[in-house]
């Protein structure tokens, strides 16, 4: 993980399970004698992110409609301290409201503007094209009105469209973010959650039936698109040529090795001027952010010098 991720050393669930009491019904010990939580519970995952949040980050009463993403805290943190070091570029950390990213898809679960917020104090604009998911992300900031001054939520009403008409008259970005849907199909999603259900030592299901369940929940466009991870992010990409100007640094998650060469080649075509590939890790599971900039580096050095405030 990332030298600043403050989950690096694991989970202290007797620090949590006084922070969050609710924790403590799913504590349990591990024959070598740990403490852990059963993570095939989706309410203790659920129970156990609330109070992660809690007491890292100080987001109080945070939950999630039955049935919508409960990501893992840890490698999204990873994300936003990978974010802050591409700002950074090797100077210090540009800080506070005045660095503003665009999260796209952010979902009911609001996590990137939530950790982005407390660890750099940055704005955000969090989009969904799920008006559902956007009013819960609205309740989670009602509870938060120190973190609501600095987040905004817009709903993006066309499916096939990311950053296609959602930008308003001189909104500049220092960056965008996105988890995109992995899988192309709910059958996809369904072998994956077979295979993950089975590697959680939980007996399989048949298809059309209520099992296997994600642990981390999910619903369909927050897992799976037509054309999949590679699809999205192409479509991205070639929207992003549409305000080339207007973001300093447009970046996404990609969890599909293969898909990283002809995603490079679509980039290429877009006539990015720069591109980065952050590689990234959470135990054995092996992702990476893709970042892109259609400005120079003069041009981002301007931009860093009069939009963003450094870190001491």
């Amino acid at each position: 993980m990332h030298r600043r991720n403050l989950h690096a050393a694991g989970y202290d669930f007797a620090a949590l399970a006084a922070t969050s009491a609710a924790l403590t019904k799913y504590l349990k010990t591990t024959p070598a004698g740990a403490t852990t939580i059963d993570f095939a519970n989706p309410a203790a995952v659920k129970t156990l992110n609330r109070a992660l949040l809690m007491h890292h980050y100080g987001v109080k009463g945070w939950d999630i409609p039955a049935g919508y993403l409960c990501p893992p805290i840890p490698g999204r943190a990873d994300y936003i301290h990978a974010l802050a070091d591409l700002l950074g570029d090797g100077n210090a950390i540009p800080t506070g409201p005045g660095v503003r990213g665009l999260d796209v898809g952010t979902g009911a679960n609001l996590v990137y503007p939530l950790i982005g917020h407390a660890a750099y104090g940055w704005s955000f604009l969090g989009t969904d094209i799920d008006e559902a998911a956007l009013a819960n992300a609205a309740a989670i900031l009602a509870k938060n009105p120190e973190i609501a001054a600095d987040v905004e939520l817009r709903h993006q009403p066309v499916w096939d469209n990311i950053f296609t008409g959602l930008l308003r008259n001189g909104e500049n970005f220092d960056f965008t973010m996105c988890n995109p849907p992995f899988h192309a199909s709910p059958d996809e999603v369904l072998a994956v959650s077979q295979r993950k259900w089975n590697n959680l030592n939980r007996p399989g299901a048949k298809k059309g039936s209520a099992q296997p369940r994600l642990n981390f929940g999910g619903g369909g466009t927050e897992l799976w698109c037509n054309g999949g991870e590679r699809g999205f992010i192409k479509t991205m990409i070639e929207q992003s040529t549409q305000i080339p100007k207007r973001v300093l640094w447009f970046t996404t998650l990609l969890s599909k090795a293969d898909n990283l060469t002809p995603l490079q080649a679509v980039l290429k075509k877009a006539k990015a001027v720069d591109t980065r590939i952050i590689d990234m890790a959470q135990g054995q599971k092996q992702s990476r952010i893709v970042a892109w900039s259609f400005l120079s580096a003069g041009e981002r050095s301007k931009w860093a010098r009069e939009r963003m405030k450094s870190a001491d």
